[in-house]
Parts: structure tokens; sequence; C-alpha cells
């Protein structure tokens, strides 16, 4: 009996810690391919492993109607090309909400994410007032809980060594000043405000891998790579989300929180720099990493965090982009991390 016990007791222990893993990170859930598994088959293998919160670059009818009543956590985007529209105009913004989010009140949705990597671009002057009728419009029809972001890519750093040195480019700067005063000036019945940044160590060390280690990419270091002030950094993904925590904090930003919206690894697609077991190292380690602690700089503020991407996509640029799957459109995983 003993012996069964703790036969038992070891399972419980292995399919709890599983379930912890998963349930603090999501998965993005692009749709660029022409044999992905049907909406209520992609629901349905995030509930089998445990994933409990998906992005969505666009709105989907059939994608939200099928996470209806499966108690995940979700966020929505906006299409790039839609927010200028939104911007000008408080009618479209309504509209938008009228038509995206207010029919799936039941699918979870956490956020609202105001385009993908726009900032940089000749749209990104449009997002902070796309962000601030979308508020206007949310909490108008009680949607209060509902966060208001943007997906914003760390490219934008014109300095990220060391980590408090992290500063944005020129360009950017009036339109991530911007985004920082919406959030900054939020009504008390929003909740905490948020930024979403996509961070990828791959493409770091894939463009300068004579300066970059894998260890350091990868999480797999056992000793400090950077030392920043009283600060040591064992990992490329802290280091350049702190460098955006530093950037946010000179243009007033100190009080926003970090949400990665996506982090991931290739497992094909550029020679040995991507294979399977490099991305299988890379996000299982991310995912240990984001449930045990915070980054050097923010160590108690848990990382909320979401792996680049669910399938891999065979209508994307050939090459890495159609490989950052975790599955295959067959739902076979890829790699086993869960």
């Amino acid at each position: 009996m003993a012996l069964a016990w703790t036969t038992c007791f070891g399972l419980l222990t292995l399919i709890f810690a599983q379930q912890v893993h998963a349930n603090s990170i999501g998965i993005c859930y692009g749709m660029t391919g022409d044999n992905l598994p049907s909406p209520p088959d992609v629901v349905a293998l995030y509930k089998k492993y445990f994933i409990e919160k998906i992005r969505i670059y666009s709105p989907n009818p059939e994608v939200q109607n099928a996470l209806q009543l499966q108690d995940l956590k979700v966020a929505v985007g906006v299409r790039n090309e839609d927010i200028p529209n939104i911007a000008a105009n408080q009618t479209a913004a309504d509209k938008w909400v009228s038509t995206n989010i207010s029919p799936y009140n039941d699918s979870g949705i956490q956020y609202v994410v105001v385009g993908n990597e726009v900032i940089g671009s000749n749209l990104g002057k449009y997002v902070a007032p796309a962000m601030a009728n979308l508020r206007n419009s949310l909490n108008s029809v009680k949607l209060v809980a509902i966060r208001v972001t943007t997906s914003v890519y760390t490219g934008v750093l014109s300095m990220s060594s060391p980590p408090s040195q992290g500063t944005f480019s020129p360009s950017v700067v009036d339109d991530m000043t911007a985004i920082v005063s919406f959030l900054n000036n939020l009504p008390p019945e929003n909740p905490q405000h948020v930024i979403m940044v996509n961070v990828h160590p791959y493409f770091a060390y894939a463009a300068d891998p004579e300066h970059i280690s894998l260890e350091y990419a990868l999480f797999t270091a056992t000793s400090p790579v950077v030392r920043d002030g009283n600060l040591d950094y064992y990992n490329l993904f802290d280091a350049m989300v702190d460098a955006f925590y530093a950037a946010l904090e000179k243009i007033g930003g100190a009080s926003i929180e970090v949400v990665v919206s996506e982090t991931g690894w290739p497992s094909a697609g550029n020679g040995n720099f991507t294979t399977i077991e490099l991305a299988k190292t890379y996000n299982k380690n991310f995912m240990n990493h984001i449930a045990s602690s915070g980054t050097p700089k923010r160590p108690n503020i848990s990382t909320v965090g979401f792996i680049y991407e669910m399938f891999n996509e065979d209508q994307k640029p050939a090459g890495v982009e159609q490989n950052f799957g975790l599955f295959y459109p067959s739902g076979q995983p890829v790699y086993n991390i869960f």
C-alpha cells in the first residue's frame, strides 16, 4: 500500500507540475496555413495540454465562438490596417467592440491588443488614440476588466546593453510616450496597465553568434554573462525584458508591467541554429523560468508570456517563419514540452 501511495503521489506531483508550467504561459494561435485544424479542434488541443492563455492576431468569429465557455484567457488583436480608422473615430471603435468583443463575453477575453509591431512604422502615431477610443468603447458597455494594450517589438530600442541603458529610438519616442501617457491616466475602475512586447532571443543570437553565446540565449548559462550594476544576467531573455523596462522608465512608464506577447525558437529553417532540440530547450526553459521568477530588475513580478506559436504554418515565408510551431497541423507535437 505504501508503495502504491508513493507511486500515486509521484504521478499527481508530476501532473500538477506540468499544469502549473502550462498555466503560467499562453500560446499564440496564428492561422497562416491551408492545412490547420478546425478552431474547435484547436481549442480542444489547448485544453488537452492545460494551456490556459491564447493570443489571436485578429478577430475571428469561428475561433471566438469555439472559445465560448472554455475557461481560457484570450488576447484579441486589432488588425494593423484597422488602427487609423479606430483612432480617428469613436464610432468606429464602438462598432469594432460591438462586433468583435461584446458578442463573445463568455470567451474569456482579457486583452484587446491594438496592432502587432506597429510602433516604428508609419501607423505608430495612431496607436495611442486607437487605444483610448477602444478603452472608452469597452467602458461604455461595462467591459472595464478587459485591458487595452499594444504589442511592440524590442527592435524599437536604440540601446539595450547593458539592460539599465535601455532607451527607445528617437523615431519612436513620441509614439511610445503617447502610449505611456494613456496607460498612466486610465480611470481607477480599469485594471493595471500593461504593454505587450515581442521578445525573441533567437533572432538576436542568430544575427550575432560570435558575441552572444548559445547558453545565454537558451537559459542554460551557469554563471552570470552580463553584470549590470548589482544585477546579474544569466539569460538574454531577462536582459531584453529589463532593457524594455528601463526604456519605459525613461519616458515615465515605471509603473507599467510588461507582458511577453511572443517568444519562441524555430525548429528548422536556418541550419544548425534551428533544430528540434534547440527549440525544445528554449521553450521548456522559458516555461520553467517564468513559472519560477521575474527578471533581475523586477524579481517580484511574475512574467506573463505567450510562446510563438501553436502550429507550423505553411503559408508563411519559407524558412524559420514556417517552423516556430509547437505542433504540426495534424495536432501531433513537434516536440514534447508539456
